[in-house]
Formats: C-alpha cells, structure tokens, sequence
C-alpha cells in the first residue's frame, strides 16, 4: 500500500479509541494550526462492556476480538507511515477487574503502549474536540460525551473549563442494568429516574440553565440521523445538527415502544447501535432536562479527534460566534484555489443586493450568512473543472468540512451556489425536489440575488463599486456605480441584466439595469444562461 503524503509541516498520527461499545481508529494529518485531515478510518464492535456490570470483567470472546481489531489497526497506522500511534481505553477497561492483563495483551499483540484514561482526562479530550469545531467564545455551554460505560460532562464559560464530571451512565451498562432483556417503557422511566438522581447529586444548575448543549459519540450522531431522515433531509456528515428537545422526547418514545428488529430498521439508525439506542436517548434526556438548553447540537468529532490534537501538540482557539464558520468557509474556499478579488467582489454586491430586497422578499439575517458563505464559494467548482463548474461547486460545497453550519445550512449553502448559473432551480432536480417547500424558497430567492451579482461581475475586474436600487411601481430600477478606478461598467451591465429573469420571478417585476448616467442597459435577446 502507498500511503498519502502529507503536506510540509503536517504531522501523521493515528488515534485508537477502546471504548466500552466499540474500537475506533482515525489516521490524519494535523496541521500545526489544528485543522485535520482524515486519510483512513477503520471501525469493530467487539462490546467490551457487555457483561462488565453483572460480572466486574471483561469476557474472554470480547478480549479477543477486541485484541484482534487493534493489530489490525495499528498495521494499518503503519503501512500508512503514521508517525505516532496513540492508543486509549476508556470505561470499560477502566473499571474491569482484569485490565491489566487486558492492557498487557494488547501491548504484548502490537508493540504499543495502552492508556487506560481516567473519567476526567476522557472528559477533557472531548472538550477539546469541541472546542476545535465549536465557537465556544462567548457564553456558557455543556459538552457532554456518552459512551457505552460513562457519561463525561464538561462545564465551561467562555471556552474556559469550571466543572468536569464522569457518571457511571453509558449507554452499554445501562441497557444491561435496565433494559435487558427486553425494552419496555416501564424500565426506560425507572432508568431515567436512575440517571435524574445521579445527575442532581454530580451537577449544579445554578447559572447553567439554557446553557449551550453539545453531544458527542454516536448517540448523537445517530439521534441526528433519525431526525434528518425524518425530515428528508440527506446529509454526508450529522456534524452539527440541532435537534430540539421535543424532538429528542418523540424519537425517545418512538423507539421504546419497538422492539428491537424494528428499531434495526429505522432510517437514519445504525443497526448495530439498535440495542443501546435506547438507553443513550434517555440519558441525553435527562442531561437536556437538567439543563433546560433551546436545542442540543450534534458533534461527530470526539476522543479521537481530541487524541491527535493532544499528540499533535495542537491547542485550539477559543472562537467567538461566528468566527469559526468565517475561518472554516475562507480556508476552505483556498483549499480550491479560489478566485479571491473575483468571490469577494460578487459577495459584496449580493449583500448589497439583499439588503435592499430583504424585507420585499421576507428574508432574515440568517439568509443574509447563507449568501454571503455561497457567494464567497460559488465558484470552487472550477477547482475540478469550468464545465459545469457550478454543479461542481455543489458537491464540493455539500462534502465539505465546514464548522460552525448546521447540514441544513451546509447543503442550503450548496444548492445556492450550485444555481448562480445555468437552469433555475426545478422540483424534478435530484436533491432540491427534495427538500421541504420553505427551503426551496429560500435557495431560489437567494440563488437569484447570486445570479444577478455574478452578472455584475461578468469581467471579473470588480468594476462596480456599488448599486441604487429603487422600486417603484412597475419596476426595480437598478443603477450601477463604478468602483474608484474604473471608466466603463457596460459589461457589467449587460452581465447583470442578462442574469436577472429569476430575480424577476421573485420579485414580480422587470429589473431595469443602468448606467451611472442612467442609460438603460439591456440583454433581452442573450436569455438567462451563463
């Protein structure tokens, strides 16, 4: 196998975690500024944990597989020239009589070290994580990692850590104590009682009522999933999905009234994580009880990610809202070599554009951030190829790492630049036909704004310095002003004009595009195209 270079300043780290449920390994390249760069993954379920509460050890059927899949791991980490290989075990090994001897297997199978972590030390690698891919700047906010023998929280003000805690409620443990053989409603309440005690006794809520919540580990990602597929919605990555709590409570009560091969064929739900679902949802319940958040936000990034930027020696920025997205979609705009002045100068004019429709179109502030990151990106599909770029920059868009967005917003933000050029968005279009009518109304009002805009910059020379737009009773009368520097904004003109049937359509109106000596300019018989 050829293992993937990685760029000059990069380090190549593998991370395995030993969880209670599962092992999990991610090799990457980290950045010495933190960003990270998956290049393999590789995944077992040997259940450590099952049987752990009644029995105090691990089984020998589970120390074997779970030893088998960490050889295969670490050759894996070494054929792709991973530089170090980290190794951790959390609750599980942590609280089993025979760890040791477990721990000592391990290392003697594959030349590597096992830390066993403390709940605490789990605890803070998640919060790590998050701080990584969250704007935790300013306020307060409640990591919460639920594993399949421990609960870890985290506490923190302003991206600064006040309280860590580490429960013995993981969702393996609990199905086990609770829920075996069989869920029933009955024992989910009994449960929850368990855990609402635990979490009174551990937990303040004084000051942290309504705090920011933000689950990690696949109960949430898989809750997320549930609840996009209920939606319709598809998504690559769950990775910041909000899901309210009434939400929560729905899917919760939905799954505990089936029994276990049905729950193994809901959408969105990995089957192998349907006998534990259960128990994971009620102990996040409780935990959004306690804390009273407006909504939890899903993170698919935890102890391993926390792992290679505690190898890496990489201490991520406390952002403040807002700033990680801005960071995340310009980083990510020069990983496809974007064409900057090109971007910036059609993002400036959509603004302007949206701020002076904005209340005629009943647009909000959240559809203002949602041109501006598609104007700024509406073009990194020449990264692969001018042909059809914009429906490139589509699948770039909607496949990106993007911090800060929900995967709402992410393929919002996508179908937006995907239409500033070409055929207008139509219901038959594989993945816009499916989203919810609100939604489509959104991406072809602000798609429309981008057209116009690009049009406006149809040299790409930023020309137009700037736009009056007045509405008067029959039309939308738009006179473009050159830029300091500029003598001629013709082509602009004639840019603009051509892109402005859908912007018409929403508005209801013809658009009259002129020049600063208010001389019409029109392109009536070039159409809508390009």
């Amino acid at each position: 196998m050829t293992a993937p270079v990685a760029s000059t300043g990069d380090v190549r780290i593998a991370a395995i975690d030993i969880g209670s449920n599962s092992v999990r390994q991610i090799i990457a390249d980290v950045s010495p500024a933190g960003g990270i760069r998956v290049v393999d993954e590789m995944k077992a379920m040997p259940r450590l944990g099952d049987g752990l509460e009644s029995t105090g050890a691990l089984s020998t059927t589970a120390i074997d597989s779970a030893v088998a899949a960490v050889q295969r791991m670490v050759t894996l980490a070494r054929q792709l020239a991973a530089a170090r290989i980290e190794i951790v075990a959390t609750s599980a090994v942590r609280d089993a009589s025979n760890s040791r001897e477990f721990t000592a297997r391990l290392t003697a199978a594959t030349g590597q070290p096992v830390r066993v972590l403390s709940g605490e030390e789990e605890a803070l690698l998640c919060f790590r994580s998050a701080l990584a891919h969250f704007e935790l700047g300013a306020g307060r906010t409640v990591v919460m990692d639920i594993g399949g023998g421990s609960l870890e929280l985290v506490l923190a003000k302003d991206g600064l850590i006040e309280r860590v805690a580490s429960l013995p409620f993981g969702a393996v443990r609990l199905t086990e104590k609770f829920l075996t053989p069989a869920v029933r409603p009955r024992r989910v309440r009994a449960l929850r009682e368990h855990v609402r005690e635990g979490l009174r006794k551990a937990v303040p809520v004084k000051d942290w009522r309504g705090a920011q919540v933000i689950g990690s580990g696949g109960t949430f990602t898989n809750l997320a999933g549930i609840v996009l597929a209920r939606q319709h919605v598809t998504v690559r990555s769950a990775h910041g999905t909000r899901v309210t709590r009434a939400e929560l409570e729905h899917v919760l009560e939905w799954l505990q009234r089936m029994e276990a091969p049905e729950r193994q064929q809901v959408p969105g739900l990995n089957p192998a994580r349907a006998d534990i679902i259960v128990a994971g949802l009620a102990v996040a319940a409780e935990v959004l009880a306690r804390f009273d958040p407006r909504d939890l936000l899903t993170s698919a990034f935890g102890i391993r990610e926390g792992i290679l930027l505690e190898a890496a020696r990489v201490t991520p920025r406390v952002a403040d809202p807002g700033v990680a997205r801005d960071r995340s979609v310009r980083e990510f705009a020069e990983r496809c070599h974007f064409e900057a002045p090109h971007a910036r100068q059609v993002q400036a004019l959509s603004l302007q554009l949206f701020d002076a429709l904005e209340a005629r179109l009943g647009l909000t502030a959240a559809d203002r951030r949602l041109l501006s990151d598609a104007a700024l990106l509406h073009d990194v599909g020449y990264h692969i190829n001018y042909e059809k770029h914009h429906k490139h920059s589509f699948h770039l868009i909607s496949h990106a790492d993007l911090l800060g967005m929900t995967p709402a917003e992410q393929i919002m933000i996508a179908h937006i630049a995907r239409y500033h050029r070409g055929a207008p968005p139509k219901a038959k279009h594989a993945g816009f036909g499916q989203l919810d009518r609100a939604t489509r109304e959104r991406i072809v009002k602000l798609s429309a704004l981008l057209r116009f805009a690009d049009g406006m910059d149809r040299g790409h020379v930023s020309a137009v310095g700037g736009m009056a737009v007045k509405w008067t009773t029959d039309a939308v009368r738009v006179t473009v002003h050159e830029a300091e520097g500029a003598t001629n904004v013709r082509l602009e003109c004639w840019g603009a004009s051509r892109k402005r049937r859908l912007l018409e359509e929403v508005l209801g109106r013809p658009i009259i595009v002129l020049l600063p000596d208010g001389t019409p300019i029109s392109a009536d018989d070039e159409g809508d195209g390009e």
